[in-house]
C-alpha cells in the first residue's frame, strides 16, 4: 500500500463529500380550468343566438366535470344548437380527464341516434385513443373502429393501426387477427406498419415462427419489410436464444437493400452477450462503424457487460478507456461491477483509476465502495485507527 494511493484516495473522498448536494424537489404547479363569470352560464337560458364559438368557451371554462353532461343536455335542447365535431371533441376529452367513461359511452350513442353532427376519422382516432390508453377499454375501441361507417366514416390505416398496437400493448392476441381480417370490411389497404404490428404481437405471444413466416405477407399486401420489422424479429429470435437466425436475418436485411441501424447492431450484441459470445459481440461493433453506422452508448455498455461478465475485469478496464476516448461514458452499474472485480484481484492501482473515473463522471460511490477499497488497500491484521492515520497522513 502507497502513501500516494492514500492520497489520492483521501482526496477522491473529500471531493465527493463535499459535492453531495441535496437537490430542491421540484414542486409542480397545479393547473385549473379557466373559470367564468356565472352570467355565461346563464346565457344558456336567454334567447339570445350563441354562436359555436361562443359554446366552446363556455364548456371550456367549466371547471366542474359533473357538469358538463347537464350543460351539452341544456345546450343541446336550444333552437340554435348547431352540433360539431369540435364541441363533441371538447366534451369527450372533458370527460376523459375525469375518467367519467359511461358518461363517454351515453354521448356516443348520442351521436349514433342523432346523425346531424358530421365526424371525422380524427374525431373517432381521438374517441378509440381514449377508450384504449385512457380507460383500459380494449373491447370498446374495437366495436367504435367497427361502428365508423355507421356514422359514414371510414378509418384510416392510422386510426387501424392504433387499434392492433392497443391490442398488442394490452397482450389481446386473440383480438388482433379478427381485427386485422377485418381491413377489407373497413376499407383500409395494409400497409408494412400493420404487418409490422402483427409480427411484434407474434413475437410477443411466443410465436417467434409465425413471425418469421409473416415476412412472405409483406410482398403480397405490396409493401416491403423494413428496419423497424427486422429488428422486431431479431429482438424476438435473441430472446428465445436463437442468436444464429438472428444473425441470419442481418444477412437477409443485406440482400434485400434494407439497411440496418445502430437498434438492429444493439438487438444483436445483446443477443450474442447472453449467448456467451463476447468477441463476437466486439467485432460486431467494429462492424457497425465499417458500415457507416455509429454504435450509441447501449452498443458499448452491452460490450463491456460482456466482457465484465467473463471476469476480464483487465480487458474491462481497457474497453473502458477505449469508451471514454470516444467520448462514451459507462454507466453506474458497471463502475460498480468494475471495483468489485479489481477489488478482488488486489488491483489496488487500477481501482484507484476507475474510482477517479467514475467521479469525474459525476457518479458518486456508495458506501460499501469505500469498504471494499479500503479491506483491499489493507491488511485484515491493520486497526481501523491504523487505517486513518495512514489515509490523513
Amino acid at each position: 500500500m502507497t502513501s500516494r494511493s492514500c492520497s489520492i484516495l483521501l482526496r477522491i473522498y473529500r471531493s465527493v463529500s463535499r459535492s453531495a448536494l441535496i437537490h430542491p424537489t421540484l414542486i409542480q404547479k397545479s393547473t385549473f380550468f379557466s373559470t367564468f363569470p356565472p352570467d355565461d352560464l346563464k346565457r344558456l337560458d336567454h334567447k339570445d343566438w350563441l354562436s359555436p364559438r361562443e359554446v366552446l368557451k363556455i364548456f371550456d371554462g367549466l371547471r366542474n366535470p359533473e357538469s358538463v353532461m347537464p350543460v351539452l343536455d341544456s345546450v343541446s335542447k336550444r333552437k340554435d344548437f348547431k352540433p360539431n365535431e369540435a364541441l363533441y371533441t371538447l366534451v369527450i376529452n372533458k370527460l376523459a380527464q375525469a375518467r367519467m367513461f359511461d358518461a363517454i359511452e351515453d354521448v356516443i350513442k348520442t351521436l349514433k341516434i342523432d346523425k346531424q353532427c358530421r365526424l371525422s376519422d380524427v374525431f373517432f382516432y381521438n374517441v378509440i385513443k381514449v377508450y384504449g390508453n385512457v380507460a383500459g377499454r380494449p373491447d370498446r375501441a374495437v366495436e367504435t373502429l367497427f361502428d365508423m361507417p355507421k356514422f359514414h366514416c371510414w378509418p384510416s390505416v392510422k386510426t387501424f393501426n392504433l387499434v392492433l398496437n392497443m391490442l398488442v400493448s394490452a397482450k389481446r392476441f386473440d383480438v388482433v387477427h379478427k381485427v386485422y381480417a377485418g381491413a377489407p370490411e373497413l376499407g383500409v389497404e395494409i400497409d408494412a406498419c400493420c404487418l409490422n404490428i402483427l409480427v411484434k404481437g407474434l413475437c410477443r405471444s411466443g410465436n417467434v415462427d409465425a413471425a418469421c413466416e409473416l415476412l412472405d405477407e409483406y410482398p403480397k399486401q405490396r409493401c416491403r419489410p423494413n428496419v423497424r420489422t427486422f429488428s422486431t424479429l431479431m429482438h424476438g429470435l435473441c430472446e428465445s436464444g436463437r442468436v444464429e437466425g438472428a444473425l441470419g436475418l442481418l444477412e437477409r436485411m443485406e440482400r434485400e437493400g434494407v439497411y440496418p441501424d445502430t437498434v438492429v447492431f444493439n438487438i444483436l450484441i445483446s443477443g450474442l452477450r447472453k449467448g456467451g459470445r463476447v468477441e463476437e459481440g466486439m467485432e460486431l461493433l467494429g462492424r457497425m462503424k465499417l458500415k457507416g453506422c455509429y454504435p450509441n452508448a447501449g452498443s458499448y455498455q452491452e460490450v463491456l457487460y460482456g466482457v465484465l461478465d467473463t471476469g476480464r475485469f483487465g480487458k474491462a478496464k481497457e474497453f473502458v478507456c477505449q469508451m471514454i476516448d470516444e467520448g462514451v461514458s459507462p454507466s453506474f452499474v458497471s463502475y460498480k461491477m468494475m471495483i468489485y472485480g479489481l477489488c478482488k484481484e488486489n488491483l489496488v492501482a487500477d481501482v484507484v483509476w476507475i474510482l477517479m473515473q467514475m467521479v469525474e463522471q459525476g457518479f458518486v460511490p456508495e458506501r460499501w465502495m469505500w469498504r471494499r477499497i479500503l479491506q483491499t488497500m489493507f491488511p485484515r491484521n491493520v486497526s481501523q485507527s491504523e487505517i486513518m492515520e495512514e489515509v490523513a497522513a
